[in-house]
């Protein structure tokens, strides 16, 4: 043993070979004379710092001051750690009566800035390679380079927790309502949402709130996808919150929240805090972009994005993606007039008024596909047809659908009708996906041509467009004959209206177990697959995606299942599912496009296991597309 408090020739200390929290190449520890190792960590005593290039002001009495000899051996031990292991080290020591000793080294603990700047520094310096510096970072850390996070030095008051849904920090007032929520921000407020769960119809104060909070609900919900495709934070499946919409109040373990209470959430930790805390917005660093020019030099795994919109598809194109592979249409039906348009679809008695209000939806489509084409140019771009039920599209609180009334010229009697003829026990295996498609074929007729008209100008602009058309939950073979025959006819019609001919795909998403089954039979008609691997979850397990919540945390705790699967990849089942569908698909077309659209494309494991079974891409969304990258890269590194 040797003792760090015989004295004031004695001491104890932590350092780093390099800055933890920046990666700055530089001798970074704190110090305190007379004292035994817990003293440091324990708070007891203020430590000093160990040398003068790192201390804050002059009053600082330094190791390197008032203990030369020992601080300059210790510089010399660091140095030669360093360079042993090859890796930032984390040393204590102990001083007693003049005498260094070294107490132990370890590979140091680092922030994600500071993992990126050492790994890239360190190849610069020849220490290590680009491939041992591609593996340094973890790809789950880069979400810290990519949203805001809370001031480390703030104080938290958590009151609860949920799901980590969407990562980052965000700091709002509480508002209950989407379009309250709207109001507020015109104001100049920033707001919370908070709601039950959200639908599409929240779609317009989910684009504008700081963070989204959910009473129910999964990683794989509505909000907890719709936010990570924003890059907003969010917090989901927060069991202990009793919302009361009518009163406007929160209420969790007996303390009461009101709207226009400030409250934050930490969306990489799924916490939800009383408060105002202050965060602090990252910055990409020179040095991530060459961590990612490596990245993408090694892996072999194309990288896509899922964008409903030209904003954010330009935010993951700045962040590397090649490509859009999943385009969710029914996100762009609740802007403005649009859901006025959908409505009068849905009230339609027949076709002829169906394609009335179709009609009015074709320019919209059109505009925002234009918009996300030009932002993708020279890139595929897989845009999905209209995949929920159509009950979504109206309102259910009664409050709601008076206003709908109103707008519409009806009275209150026949909205409710409407809504309660659409009902069904179980939507999410309902009329929905290709179902709507084959039932209504004009909606897809709709969609086809506005995808078409928005392709042939831009070509005619001189701008390259790669469209894919995929239809949605298939499940057998001539369910995508049906709707490929009514895309390709409207497809072919718009080029010879516009004269312009534009390359396209019409392809198909493999989210219902049969499909993978019969994938051999559905390749026939397919010209890709991409796998929907939120639904393919779902339906394989039989659990539901936006109330697994409630028991996923006690089949963790229990050991029942390593992960939720909702979150990561189960690969030996779902995975299998998947693996079964390429190698069916590819012995009828061996050269068929796989890719994989699920919120999975931006799990760092789930990634790994796309590049073993040989998919051609993930997809996933923009703030996770540099996740996606360098996990890609490990994939390769890892299965040399």
């Amino acid at each position: 043993m040797v003792y760090g408090n015989m004295g004031d020739d004695c001491a104890t200390g932590v350092a780093f070979t390099r800055d933890p929290a920046t990666g700055e190449k530089k001798f970074y520890g704190e110090y305190l004379i007379n004292a035994q190792g817990e003293d440091v960590v324990a708070g007891v005593r203020t430590p000093q710092p160990v040398n003068n290039s790192t201390r804050s002001d002059a009053s600082q009495i330094t190791l390197e001051s008032v203990m030369p000899e020992p601080y300059n051996e210790l510089v010399t031990i660091y140095k030669k750690l360093e360079d042993h292991y090859l890796d930032m080290q984390d040393i204590e020591f102990t001083i007693q009566k003049g005498r260094l000793w070294m107490l132990q080294t370890r590979n140091g603990k680092r922030t994600a800035a500071a993992a990126v700047r050492i790994a890239v520094e360190m190849e610069e310096e020849g220490m290590i390679d680009k491939e041992t510096a591609v593996m340094r970072v973890e790809p789950d850390q880069l979400d810290q380079l990519l949203h805001p996070t809370f001031d480390p030095k703030a104080e938290k008051k958590v009151v609860t927790k949920g799901l980590p849904a969407s990562p980052g920090a965000a700091t709002g007032k509480i508002v209950f309502h989407a379009d309250e929520a709207e109001e507020w921000v015109e104001k100049g407020e920033d707001v919370i949402l908070v709601r039950i769960e959200t639908s599409p119809e929240d779609i317009g104060g989910m684009n504008v709130a700081k963070g989204i909070l959910t009473a129910r609900g999964g990683m794989t919900s509505h909000a907890a996808v719709v936010a990570r495709g924003m890059g907003t934070c969010c917090v989901a499946g927060c069991g202990d919150l009793k919302i009361d919409y009518k009163e406007k109040t929160m209420t969790v373990d007996g303390k009461i929240f009101n709207e226009g209470d400030w409250i934050s959430l930490d969306g990489s930790e799924g916490l939800v805090i009383d408060g105002k805390v202050a965060t602090v917005t990252a910055e990409l660093s020179g040095n991530f972009g060459t961590l990612m020019s490596w990245a993408d030099g090694i892996r072999r795994l194309n990288v896509r994005t899922n964008s409903d919109t030209p904003h954010d598809s330009k935010v993951a194109r700045d962040f590397g993606a090649e490509g859009i592979g999943l385009c969710r249409t029914e996100h762009m039906f609740f802007e403005g007039d649009r859901i006025k348009a959908v409505r009068e679809m849905i009230l339609a008695d027949d076709e002829a008024g169906r394609r009335n209000a179709l009609a009015k939806l074709l320019p919209y489509q059109r505009d925002d596909f234009y918009g996300i084409f030009k932002a993708m140019h020279d890139l595929p771009v897989t845009i999905r047809t209209l995949d929920p039920p159509l009950h979504e599209f109206l309102p259910h609180e009664e409050e709601n659908q008076q206003e709908m009334a109103k707008e519409m010229g009806i009275s209150l009697a026949e909205v409710k009708e409407k809504v309660e003829s659409l009902h069904e026990f179980n939507p999410m295996l309902g009329h929905r996906g290709c179902r709507l498609g084959v039932t209504y074929p004009e909606i897809t007729e709709m969609q086809a041509r506005a995808i078409m008209e928005a392709a042939c100008q831009l070509k005619s602009e001189g701008v390259n467009v790669l469209p894919e058309i995929m239809i949605p939950l298939i499940g057998t073979k001539a369910e995508l004959a049906n709707q490929k025959a009514v895309v390709i006819e409207v497809v072919e019609k718009v080029q010879e209206e516009k004269g312009v001919k534009v390359d396209y795909l019409v392809g198909t998403m493999i989210e219902i177990p049969r499909a993978a089954l019969t994938a051999n039979e559905v390749a026939e008609e397919a010209d890709f697959f991409s796998f929907g691997t939120n639904d393919l979850t779902q339906m394989a397990f039989g659990y539901s995606r936006d109330d697994a919540g409630k028991f996923l945390k006690e089949y963790d705790e229990k050991g029942i299942l390593p992960d939720d699967p909702f979150q990561t990849l189960d690969q030996t089942g779902v995975g299998q599912l998947v693996e079964m569908a390429v190698k069916k698909g590819r012995s009828v077309k061996p050269d068929l496009k796989t890719g994989i659209c699920g919120e999975h494309g931006g799990d760092p494991r789930s990634v790994e296991f796309c590049h073993n079974v040989g998919l051609n891409y993930v997809s996933c969304s923009p703030y996770r597309v540099p996740i996606a990258r360098l996990a890609a890269a490990q994939a390769v590194i890892k299965n040399k």
